[in-house]
């Protein structure tokens, strides 16, 4: 892999491995998130091939600066919009603003990146963006990331379809569950880990570089006749059915002691 790749949400989880990846196959990376401090502790691991700055992917003014940077550093050749995050409350109960929180950061944040990105892009280019097993299945209590994830899998397309003349391909990648610092919620629900791997073909849970391999195939030489795709890194897990979440969060309800 060669050129200058764009990572969102790099500092930690599945964006810091796709850093790692990309500089291990001889690119250099643009490692964006709002985390300064795993910022820094990535350019620590990654030393000059990699440049870091602050941005917010909601927030245009800072993808616009971001940008700038890349046609500064001769251009993208690749881009992941990584930088996401779910929440998990019944319909009902849902709050606009986290609604919003949520949609913001997981499907604008998407649509602010690869916009970006692709102004500053190279013909014959690939985008990423990091959808989920969400898109296509359904949870309960998680409706706005649901609706966020299944918006980045259709936004992929329409990308593909409107970059394909300048041959830049757009694919997504749908994780299942994969263990990072924001999956550590789940870990820690009694039986939660343990209802994934059972509904997952393979029978375990991810890495973060089991996404980071992925990515360096969409994002590499090996794919260039591929786009507008959305590939299911999940292990089977869209074959069979998602965790009951409120059941398992009743389960953690009732172990806790009485205070």
């Amino acid at each position: 892999m060669e050129g200058l790749a764009l990572v969102t949400g790099a500092g930690n989880g599945i964006g810091r491995a796709i850093s790692h990846r990309f500089v291990k196959d001889g690119a250099r990376v643009l490692a964006v998130d709002i985390d300064d401090a795993a910022l820094a502790a990535l350019a620590g691991e990654l030393g000059d091939r990699v440049v870091t700055a602050h941005c917010d992917v909601t927030d245009e003014a800072s993808l616009e600066s971001v940008a700038a940077t890349a046609q500064s550093l001769g251009g993208l050749t690749a881009a992941v919009a990584n930088a996401g995050r779910g929440t998990w409350s019944p319909v009902v109960d849902h709050t606009l603003d986290e609604w919003r929180a949520v949609l913001d950061l997981c499907l604008t944040g998407t649509f602010l990146t690869v916009k970006h990105a692709a102004r500053v892009m190279h013909d014959g280019g690939s985008i990423v963006t990091i959808a989920s097993l969400n898109a296509i299945q359904p949870a309960e209590g998680m409706s706005a990331y649901c609706a966020a994830k299944a918006g980045v899998a259709m936004f992929t397309k329409v990308a593909a379809m409107e970059l394909g003349h300048r041959r830049i391909r757009v694919n997504g990648i749908a994780p299942g569950l994969v263990q990072t610092q924001l999956t550590g919620g789940f870990f820690s629900i009694p039986g939660m880990v343990e209802e994934f791997v059972e509904n997952t073909a393979v029978g375990r849970f991810a890495q973060p570089e089991d996404i980071a391999d992925a990515a360096a195939f969409l994002a590499g030489p090996e794919s260039t006749f591929v786009s507008g795709t959305l590939m299911s890194v999940d292990g089977g897990a869209h074959t069979k059915r998602y965790p009951d979440l409120p059941r398992a969060f009743a389960r953690m309800l009732e172990q806790q002691p009485d205070t």
